[in-house]
C-alpha cells in the first residue's frame, strides 16, 4: 500500500509537533539563547530561527526549524509566538506558546496543521534539579485540526486534540491525558486490491471515531503506566491498550536519544548492527509490569465473519464454529493446558455473542526485559507463564 506507507511516514515525522510543548522555547539575548539551546539539546532536539522580534515579555521567533533526535532533516515550522514571558528561579515561565498554521508537502502528500497552542510552559534554569531535572513542562495544549491529503483527497483528518499534564509534585507521579473530538479516514485510497475488496465488502470506505489516552510517569524511579489508549471507530468497535514499564528514567531517555542521534548520523546503507546490539542492551534496563489489549465490538466481528463465510460459500455462523474448533489444537502447541482451556472458553464465548475480548499479561512481580528476551530465545513456550497471560471475553 504505497499511499499508506507514504502517508504514515509523513505522519510519523509530523507528530513531532505534538511534542513541541516539551521542546519549545525562546531567545531575547545571548544568555537566554544559550540556555535554550542547552535545554533543548538535553532533550535531544536541535532548534534554530532566523530572527526574534518583540520585547522581553512578548516575542516572536521567526523561521523556526527543529530537528529531533533520529531525524536527518530539520522540520521548518515557521513563526512561534511567546506571550506572558517572565523570569522564574533562573528559568522562565511562559503563559502561552503558539505556532503559526503549517502546511508541508512532499511526494504527493500534504500535511496541514492549525496553530498549536500551549499553555503554562516552564523552562527550567541551568542545572535545575527536582523530579524532571532540565525538562521543559507545560500544563495544557490544543490543536484544532490536522489534515493529511493525498493529491486532492483528504486521507486523514483529526479535530479537537486536547492535552492535559499535571507535573509531579510532593513525590507524586506526573499525570497526562489526551483526547480528540473526532478523526476521519478515507480508506478508498488503499491501493492493495485484496484490502480494498475487504474494505468495500465490510462497508468501511470512510471511517470516523475518536482517541482517548491517559497515564502516569514517575521520573524518580522510571515507572510508566499507560492506563488508557483507546481508539474507537464508529460502527466497528473500540481497540484499547494499556501497559506498565519500569526503568523509564531520565537517564534512560537521554541514552536512548544519544543512540538515535548516532543511528541517524550513519550514512545511507551503513551497517547498523553494532547500534542495534547497543539498543538491545539499552532496552534491558527496562522491566515489564503489565500490558493488555482489548476489543469492544460494535458490529465489526459479525461483519467479518459474514465476509469470510461468503468467500468460502458458508455462513458467518459456520466460520465461527470452525474457529472455535481450531483454537484448542492451535493452543495445544504451547503445552499449557490451563491457558488452552481459558482461551478456548473465551473465544467460544465471544464468537457466540461478540461483546469484548481481552488479552492481558500481569506477572506477580516485574520481569526484566533481559529475562523476557532470554526466554524468547531459549524457551518461548514458557513466556505466557512468565508474563502471567490471561484471556477473557464479554467481561467489564
Amino acid at each position: 500500500m504505497t499511499i499508506q506507507r507514504s502517508t504514515l511516514k509523513k505522519l510519523a515525522f509530523s507528530t513531532f509537533l505534538l511534542t513541541l510543548p516539551l521542546n519549545a522555547a525562546f531567545a531575547q539575548d545571548t544568555a537566554v539563547a544559550d540556555r535554550l539551546k542547552a535545554a533543548l539539546a538535553a532533550q535531544g532536539v536541535d532548534i534554530s530561527w532566523t530572527g526574534v522580534s518583540g520585547d522581553e515579555s512578548n516575542m516572536v521567533l521567526q523561521g523556526v526549524a527543529v530537528k529531533p533526535a533520529g531525524e536527518k532533516e530539520p522540520l521548518t515550522i515557521g513563526d512561534v509566538k511567546l506571550e506572558g514571558v517572565s523570569e522564574a528561579d533562573g528559568g522562565y515561565d511562559i503563559e502561552t506558546v503558539s505556532t503559526a498554521a503549517l502546511e508541508h508537502s512532499k511526494d504527493g502528500v500534504t500535511l496541514s496543521l492549525s496553530p498549536f497552542i500551549i499553555h503554562d510552559m516552564t523552562v527550567p534554569a541551568e542545572g535545575a534539579t527536582g523530579p524532571l531535572g532540565s525538562l521543559m513542562m507545560y500544563k495544557s495544549a490544543e490543536l484544532s485540526n490536522m489534515t493529511v491529503k493525498v493529491a486532492d483527497k483528504t486521507a486523514f483528518s483529526m479535530d479537537g486534540l486536547a492535552i492535559e499534564i499535571t507535573p509531579p509534585e510532593d513525590g507524586k507521579a506526573m499525570e497526562f491525558s489526551g483526547t480528540t473530538e473526532k478523526f476521519n479516514a478515507d480508506l478508498t485510497l488503499v491501493d492493495d486490491p485484496k484490502s480494498k475488496e475487504a474494505i468495500e465488502a465490510l462497508g468501511y470506505q470512510n471511517i470516523s471515531g475518536n482517541i482517548d489516552i491517559a497515564g502516569t510517569w514517575q521520573p524518580a524511579d522510571g515507572k510508566m503506566e499507560l492506563s488508557k489508549y483507546d481508539i474507537a471507530v464508529d460502527n466497528a468497535g473500540k481497540l484499547g491498550m494499556t501497559f506498565g514499564l519500569g526503568g523509564y528514567t531520565l537517564d534512560f531517555i537521554k541514552s536512548l536519544q544519544e543512540m538515535q542521534k548516532k543511528m541517524a548520523a550513519q550514512p545511507e546503507g551503513a551497517d547498523n548492527s553494532a547500534q542495534g546490539m547497543a539498543m538491545l542492551g539499552l532496552l534491558q534496563q527496562l522491566s515489564f509490569n503489565s500490558a493488555s489489549i482489548r476489543f469492544d465490538d460494535d458490529s465489526l466481528t459479525n461483519k467479518v465473519l459474514e465476509y469470510v463465510g461468503k468467500q468460502q460459500g458458508m455462513s458467518g455462523k459456520d466460520i465461527a464454529n470452525q474457529a472455535k474448533a481450531i483454537v484448542p489444537f492451535g493452543m495445544a502447541q504451547l503445552n499449557n493446558p490451563e491457558l488452552t482451556a481459558e482461551v478456548t472458553t473465551a473465544v467460544g464465548k465471544y464468537l457466540d455473542d461478540p461483546k469484548s475480548l481481552e488479552i492481558s499479561a500481569e506477572p506477580p512481580a516485574a520481569v526484566p526485559f533481559a529475562l523476557i528476551m532470554a526466554g524468547a530465545m531459549s524457551n518461548p513456550l514458557d513466556l505466557p507463564k512468565t508474563l502471567g497471560v490471561k484471556v477473557k471475553a464479554n467481561e467489564d
